[in-house]
């Protein structure tokens, strides 16, 4: 909400400066977002007079004035303005004068000089020379009664700060100058102006029937009319002002009463054209297929969740939301009815984000208007409108059918100096609710407070606590330490940081995200086979409404994200928490009870393996490239990927992550019905990984250099095709030689085209290279010797392999 901070202080005036009240707002609950002033410096631009015009003699588009700027002198001024004319009053820099700074930064001083050969005393400024809008159509014209030789700043009232506040839902009745100026007197102490409804004298008898149809949607109708308005009357000067500077341009006068008197009072309302509407009036609940068109141009269509205001023929207004077309004021008006109501906040709330657009008076009757004062807001547009388009006042119509009823709220004063956290007084709590204008009845210990027909958001005892500190003061909480167990957690040599592991995956070519740990239920459902997953209360969202048990249904939905906006390669990754049912845990400071919340994670590779280059051939990444990875972010340690599957991942293309015998994560292709399901042109490959197993980092253990040298013997062996590669080194290292094995690498794989008589059609040559080494002896050949041949048997007893010749 916008609105200058002149027209706060005409309701309550303390002596405290600008950024002082603002402090004082912010504390308090109504942030202010943002302190701007009306205009930007000036200095030296005066009200002026033009008394004669005449054209240029060296300039096609330029005039020569004459010009009145209250110094006792005519100033002679070239001006360019097409919209310059004998007897307009407008701004005038004088020479000296100091405009607001243009493109470069500087300021723009105004000299004596000559253009075109004609001597200029000055300026005629334009509201954007001034910095005051972004009108350039010519000079801002000022009214007829403007004072020549006065300053345009005083004159303008530019000397002014505009407050934007940043409200929460809670503080409905803030949404006004007035309400905002009744919390600076609470806050401050200072008087509140109450403003004044006396009644408009009545002159004549017209009435326009009206039925409520819908108590659950209108509570209280009040309306009158009022004949003969004049709609083509000039809107003050000082209420155009007061509107544009609470972000709201002119329409029309009788459009800017209804909205002056919504941003000074916080009472939306409207006025119909009277003549325009068919019979009466009937408030009621919209339906299936009626259509209206707003005054926005929308055509919209309603159905019975929708609250209306119709006549006899038609549906004419989107109740306390928008006004319809076929009912509004025009220069063509002659009578008018005024409509003031109280729309309940649930049947308001959410409508107008149906049909894509909000309102101010929409945001205001979802939140709760005070339904009290309809009448007396309504003889202050009565009043503004008789004063400024004239008319002739009917009779008050007020209809009341169902209110909201405050039921009490008792404070208990021990709970609120536990809840606040520092003592306060029975005496504190009473004066607070003085100063917010609450009724109250104090009893040993409680203060019972009915709440005003204004505040909505007073309806528990939290609600009263609140409002206790806020006016006490948040900064007189006292600085206490907190009551929870801090224990400092010393990482042991053997861990290293998550924060390194975030940067290692960075150095591999991976760019960190950061998702909601709620996901869509499919997700769940999808890449992690859970049926039931932990389901929020109260979700932000209908598509966020489980917690997460895998963090690879984020990185997907990452994935798709980046693809819509042309991405080729994308390689992300996510380090977060997963949320897992264990009836093994229980509750502490650091877990809940019945959940386990361990940290994993996750990447993604998808698209070519390498960056756009020209030095290697351009393929898509596949598994070996991220298991290499992998391989690289557990170093120095050293993972077995063995086949596994997974509901996430291809069938044949999927392996579970071991450490020390411990399965640690899995790695693979997405499965193709997800590719499929999420439209992915290519399968990602994709890991997921608890965070302790990448965290863990073995301390270096010194060890000799062996004083004698190791033995190499290369083996040839012939085996299925179904044999692993960790099979076969597996199987060396469990040869029965007494430990003399250092060392085993496979260096050659060899498959023949077509069946030969040494290898078959499902068969293939593996090559060995096996390093032999005890530290304490030199090896002999007869130990050499019998420990290849141990190692043969091995391999021919546990694999059916055969020694090739």
């Amino acid at each position: 909400m916008q609105f200058p901070e002149s027209w706060l202080r005409e309701f309550c005036n303390p002596p405290i400066g600008t950024q002082e009240l603002a402090d004082v707002l912010t504390m308090a609950g109504l942030e202010v977002e943002e302190l701007r002033p009306v205009a930007p410096p000036f200095s030296q631009v005066v009200v002026a007079q033009v008394l004669e015009v005449a054209k240029h003699p060296n300039a096609d588009r330029l005039n020569v004035c004459q010009v009145d700027a209250g110094t006792g002198q005519t100033l002679n001024i070239v001006c360019g303005a097409p919209n310059v004319r004998p007897g307009i009053k407008v701004p005038c820099a004088l020479v000296g004068a100091e405009l607001p700074p243009g493109e470069d930064g500087k300021p723009f001083r105004i000299k004596l000089g000559k253009l075109r050969g004609v001597e200029s005393q000055g300026m005629l400024c334009s509201a954007r020379e001034l910095k005051l809008s972004d009108d350039h159509g010519g000079l801002l014209i000022l009214e007829d009664d403007a004072p020549v030789g006065r300053d345009l700043r005083e004159y303008l009232r530019l000397d002014d700060v505009l407050f934007t506040l940043k409200l929460t839902p809670n503080l409905a009745h803030c949404l006004s100058v007035y309400g905002v100026a009744r919390e600076v007197s609470a806050l401050t102490g200072a008087p509140l102006k109450q403003p004044a409804f006396p009644p408009v004298p009545v002159s004549n008898d017209a009435r326009l029937p009206v039925r409520i149809e819908a108590p659950d949607l209108c509570g209280r109708f009040s309306g009158r009319v009022i004949r003969n308005v004049n709609p083509k009357a000039r809107t003050p000067a000082w209420m155009v002002e007061r509107l544009e500077r609470c972000g709201q341009r002119s329409v029309s006068a009788l459009v800017d009463i209804s909205n002056y008197v919504m941003f000074e009072l916080g009472r939306p309302s409207h006025i119909f054209d009277f003549d325009k509407i068919h019979g009466g009036l009937i408030v009621r609940w919209g339906r299936e297929g009626e259509r209206l068109k707003l005054l926005n141009g929308n055509t919209v269509e309603l159905d019975d969740k929708v609250g209306v205001i119709a006549d006899e023929k038609e549906v004419e207004s989107l109740a306390g939301i928008m006004g319809g077309d076929a009912t509004a004021v025009s220069d063509d008006t002659r009578n008018i009815y005024v409509e003031a109501a109280f729309w309940w906040p649930q049947a308001v709330a959410g409508r107008s984000r149906r049909y894509n657009f909000s309102t101010e008076a929409g945001h205001r009757f979802e939140r709760g208007v005070d339904p009290a004062l309809t009448v007396e807001h309504i003889e202050r547009i009565s009043q503004l409108v008789l004063e400024i388009c004239g008319g002739e006042a009917g009779p008050m119509d007020d209809q009341v059918v169902n209110v909201p009823q405050r039921q009490p709220v008792t404070l208990r004063v021990a709970r609120a100096a536990k809840v606040i956290g520092m003592p306060v007084t029975q005496a504190q709590c009473a004066d607070v609710f003085r100063r917010l204008g609450l009724e109250f009845a104090e009893g040993d210990g409680t203060l019972t407070v009915t709440p005003p027909s204004w505040r909505f958001d007073l309806q528990i005892e939290e609600d009263l606590i609140e409002e206790v500190i806020r006016i006490i003061g948040y900064q007189q909480l006292p600085d206490t330490a907190p009551l929870g167990p801090i224990q400092p957690r010393v990482r042991t040599e053997s861990q290293r940081g998550l924060h390194l592991v975030r940067r290692a995956l960075a150095a591999l070519g991976y760019q960190e995200t950061v998702n909601f740990s709620f996901v869509e239920e499919r997700w769940e459902r999808d890449f992690a086979g859970n049926d039931h997953p932990i389901r929020l209360l109260n979700p932000i969202a209908s598509s966020l409404s489980v917690m997460r048990s895998s963090l690879i249904g984020s990185l997907v939905q990452v994935l798709k994200f980046n693809l819509a906006r042309k991405a080729s390669r994308v390689r992300v990754f996510e380090a977060g928490r997963v949320f897992l049912r264990d009836d093994s845990v229980a509750d502490s400071d650091t877990t809940v009870a019945g959940l386990r919340q361990p940290l994993r994670v996750c990447g993604l590779a998808y698209g070519p393996a390498a960056p756009l280059q020209w030095g290697v051939e351009d393929r898509l990444v596949d598994f070996y490239d991220v298991k290499g990875e992998l391989e690289q972010l557990f170093a120095p340690l050293q993972p077995r990927f063995v086949a596994a599957e997974h509901p996430a991942f291809h069938p044949g293309r999927c392996a579970a992550i071991e450490l020390d015998g411990q399965v640690v994560g899995h790695v693979g292709e997405l499965h193709p019905r997800w590719r499929q399901a999420y439209e992915l042109a290519h399968a990602p490959v994709v890991f997921e990984v608890d965070a302790e197993a990448l965290q863990r980092r073995p301390v270096p253990a010194y060890r000799p250099i062996p004083r004698l040298q190791a033995v190499t013997r290369d083996l040839a062996f012939i085996v299925s095709e179904r044999v692993r590669h960790d099979a076969l080194i597996e199987a060396v290292q469990a040869a029965p030689i007494g430990g003399l094995v250092r060392n085993v690498t496979l260096f050659d794989v060899y498959k023949p085209k077509a069946a030969t008589a040494d290898i078959g059609l499902d068969e293939r040559s593996v090559a060995l290279r096996v390093e032999l080494l005890d530290e304490n002896v030199t090896l002999t050949d007869e130990r050499i010797d019998a420990a290849i041949q141990a190692i043969v048997d091995t391999l021919v007893s546990r694999l059916g392999a055969r020694l090739r010749g």
